[in-house]
């Protein structure tokens, strides 16, 4: 049977005439009960196995290693030559603002303002100031966020403090992005394990380096903060950098509790959250700041950053500072007021730092004030640099992965199917359930149409998913010789509805489901599946991933945006887990007695055809039949950290290796790493089968 054939036979997707209002209900309910027992199984796991001061001392080093990761700081960039220059001075009789920018990597900008207090007879402490989001534009200049929070620079520096205040990659002068999976659909940033909030926290790094070259600073004396998005890099520099000594975010953090399971994440972009790889609940980034001094600073109906999340995080950060003995050195500051920026945050902060960087404990007489016009402040008064790299700077601040050599043998190949695997289960899959629950497969219902029969079967991919499987073959089949199974989009969905529709609609094992109110165009002839069905000894399966078919959730863009990024808070993406979900559905077609001794096909089309590819890497099959594989990271299934390691070309290679593989409609340059394996393997057309574009049967 021919490719094209299978395709039809197995209800590839046609164009859907028009559908019913789609139910959510069920795929809403199963999302939420998800989210609430993944999130408590990630809070469960802070501290693991750390009871002691030695514990903690012993795997702190492991934690910001995993926190560069995750930031995408690893391996940590080259610290090249910062570039400073100085555009220009505004004068205060108390003190002088530099504008300056920076490099802190070859055409990554920093802009930012140096507040240095006139009067000094020593080295002074310094401040790094970090924004949050505060735009300040006319017309289509940016003066950046640095002049909406230029108060702070300017209080820091009118009581004996050297200030640096930069602006943030998005809203700054060269105006990048943070908003890539909440405003653009860039799921892609997941694939390169990218995110912005690395490049504020690289960014921070570099600013330290600075103010360490100037003369008026004491190196051994730096603080800082910063609010909502400051607040949150904050949380990065102080975490990874030891030379911040003190530290004050200002509502710029919250658990994941609050993020994932009441919905603060749909009020934040994507610079306020790591690539969570490792699964991290966000009180383990604050325990890294321990034993330094840090106030935890917010006010109480702050609606993204809510108080009971707040105060949790504080309260599991200071489990860490009373194992160090220094429960003393860390506090919660909450005022009354909104997410905004009081003066009731800023008048606390100024007293921390006051305190634990110059012994200073007097009263805060000279309160936080505004003096400049924006264009005073300004860092690039003429036109922007034309090598500035902020505007793209997602392409590339993450390494991907190298090029591979093509394996020249069985060995080689082997090796790097090994490779692959391992690390998509180090990096990439990491949620995957070590101990699977039982699969508890039960069948609903049967049906019958003339000679044929639709058996329904549930089965639970993990703690709260409960997917539902389908299988159509002749009804006096006793041992099926083979098995095809496709993995269904939401098109596909439909098209199995509609094919099935007349023949089964009205029975029990599919009374429950919505059905197209048109037939979908360009199905196959029932009557001539049904003659072919009863000539073979063949099974057609039908399985919908997690979102799909009767677990959809809510369809609204905002929702589905939204929805994914709880995904990869958790340290998922929800590709990831629904090729979970095609694994655990192949256990299931080879547990059913029909099945025993079948081979076992699995095909699918686009989306489900990445899929396919990658749990065809994870579970033995006979075959699998891919339509449509997207080959760039940035049309595919969102993977998280995939391309840091292998390309999409190195993986189905390895992939393909592993059982009988035929590929259709893809540009016939596409693939050449695969390409290559092949023709050096000496794979037969019988193994390995790229259908050429536009072959017609």
């Amino acid at each position: 049977m021919s490719l094209r054939i299978l395709m039809l036979v197995a209800l590839w997707p046609c164009l859907l005439v028009g559908q019913q209002p789609i139910d959510t209900s069920r795929g809403d309910a199963m999302l939420a009960n998800y989210f609430q027992l993944r999130t408590k199984a990630l809070e469960n796991r802070y501290l693991e196995g750390i009871t002691t001061k030695e514990d903690w001392l012993e795997k702190r080093s492991e934690y910001v290693q995993q926190l560069q990761e995750m930031l995408g700081l690893s391996p940590m960039p080259e610290r090249t030559a910062l570039r400073a220059k100085v555009t220009g001075t505004t004068e205060h009789e108390e003190f002088t603002v530099e504008n300056i920018h920076f490099q802190s990597r070859p055409g990554l900008y920093v802009t930012g303002n140096l507040y240095i207090p006139k009067e000094r007879n020593e080295k002074l402490p310094a401040i790094l100031y970090v924004c949050g989001h505060g735009r300040v534009k006319e017309g289509d200049v940016s003066y950046g966020n640095k002049v909406n929070y230029h108060h702070h620079g300017s209080w820091f520096a009118r009581n004996g403090y050297v200030c640096l205040t930069i602006d943030t990659l998005q809203l700054g002068e060269i105006e990048g992005i943070h908003h890539g999976t909440y405003s653009y659909g860039y799921f892609w940033w997941l694939n390169r394990g990218y995110t912005p909030a690395g490049v504020e926290a690289w960014n921070c790094i570099r600013a330290l380096d600075y103010l360490q070259s100037r003369e008026e600073v004491d190196g051994e004396r730096l603080g800082v903060t910063g609010r909502s998005g400051g607040g949150a890099y904050s949380w990065w520099i102080a975490a990874l950098d030891q030379r911040i000594k003190v530290a004050v975010p200002v509502a710029g953090i919250t658990d994941l509790r609050n993020h994932v399971v009441d919905g603060t994440v749909e009020g934040h972009c994507d610079c306020m959250f790591m690539v969570n790889t490792y699964q991290w609940d966000y009180p383990m980034v604050a325990a890294l700041m321990a034993p330094r001094p840090l106030l935890i600073s917010n006010t109480d109906n702050d609606r993204i950053f809510p108080l009971d999340g707040v105060y949790r995080t504080f309260v599991k950060t200071r489990q860490v500072y009373e194992l160090l003995g220094a429960a003393d050195k860390v506090s919660l500051h909450v005022t009354s007021g909104p997410h905004k920026d009081t003066q009731e945050l800023r008048v606390h902060a100024f007293r921390w730092f006051n305190h634990f960087l110059k012994g200073d404990d007097d009263l805060i007489r000279v309160p936080a004030e505004k003096f400049f016009k924006p264009q005073e402040l300004q860092v690039f008064k003429e036109a922007l640099p034309q090598d500035q790299q902020n505007t793209k700077i997602s392409h590339s601040f993450v390494p991907v992965a190298d090029l591979l050599d093509v394996a020249d043998t069985s060995g080689a190949v082997d090796l790097l199917v090994e490779d692959v695997q391992d690390t998509l289960l180090a990096k990439a899959f990491r949620a995957w359930p070590e101990n699977p629950v039982d699969l508890n497969v039960r069948k609903i219902a049967d049906a019958y149409a003339e000679d044929l029969v639709m058996t329904s079967y549930d089965f639970i991919s993990q703690a709260g998913i409960k997917l539902r499987l389908y299988t159509v073959h002749r009804k006096d089949l006793v041992k099926a010789s083979k098995v095809l199974c496709q993995v269904q989009s939401d098109e596909d969905w439909n098209d199995f509805l509609g094919f099935y529709q007349d023949a089964f609609g009205d029975r029990d094992v599919l009374s429950d489901e919505v059905f197209p109110t048109e037939t979908p165009e360009g199905l196959p002839d029932f009557e001539a599946f049904r003659q072919r069905a009863l000539k073979n000894d063949a099974v057609w399966a039908y399985v919908a991933p997690r979102g799909i078919g009767r677990t959809v959730w809510d369809q609204s863009p905002r929702k589905q945006v939204q929805h994914r990024r709880r995904f990869y808070l958790l340290g998922e993406s929800l590709g990831g887990m629904q090729i979970w979900d095609v694994r655990r559905a192949i256990q299931t077609l080879k547990m059913l007695k029909v099945n025993e001794n079948a081979k076992l096909m699995v095909l699918g089309s686009k989306g489900p055809a990445s899929l396919v590819m990658y749990a065809s890497l994870f579970e033995e099959l006979d075959a699998i039949g891919l339509e449509a594989l997207a080959e760039s990271d940035l049309d595919t299934v969102p993977i998280l950290n995939a391309s840091r390691f292998f390309s999409i070309d190195q993986m189905f290679a390895a992939a393909a290796s592993r059982q009988r593989t035929m590929i259709k409609e893809i540009p016939a340059q596409s693939f050449p790493y695969t390409r290559k394996t092949a023709a050096v393997q000496q794979w037969s057309q019988e193994k390995f089968f790229f259908v050429p574009e536009n072959e017609e049967d």
